[in-house]
């Protein structure tokens, strides 16, 4: 699949002090995000990942700058569980997950996990 361009921001030294099942929690979260955007945003011409600590623990955010949703076949439509999966995912270590369209018209997708 491809996409349009993907800036990463991962904070100094992050990868240090990350425990691997936040990590891989986290990687999931961005995989989903990304393979949404590939599917309901075909005109995004952007996206920006970014990964920091915030007070609460692992801000993970994956935002897209818009454009017009995918046209989707009746069967890639489906009754998918994609942001579903992404809240159980953060729920299980205790965190949450947001995501919703933007004001200047993108989707942006945050989930914050404790450390």
């Amino acid at each position: 699949m491809t996409g349009p361009p993907v800036v990463l921001f991962v904070e100094n030294g992050l990868e240090d002090r990350l425990p691997a099942h936040v990590a891989a929690t986290a990687h999931r979260i961005v995989l989903e995000a990304l393979t949404n955007i590939g599917k309901h945003a075909s005109t995004a011409t952007a996206v920006r990942v970014a990964l920091r600590t915030v007070p609460a623990g692992l801000e993970v955010r994956i935002a897209d700058d818009g454009g017009h949703p995918a046209k989707l076949s009746e069967s890639a439509r489906g009754g998918g569980y994609g942001l579903a999966g992404m809240a159980e995912r953060a729920e299980a270590l205790g965190g949450s997950l947001t995501a919703g369209p933007t004001p200047e018209g993108g989707w942006l997708v945050t989930a914050t996990l404790p450390l």
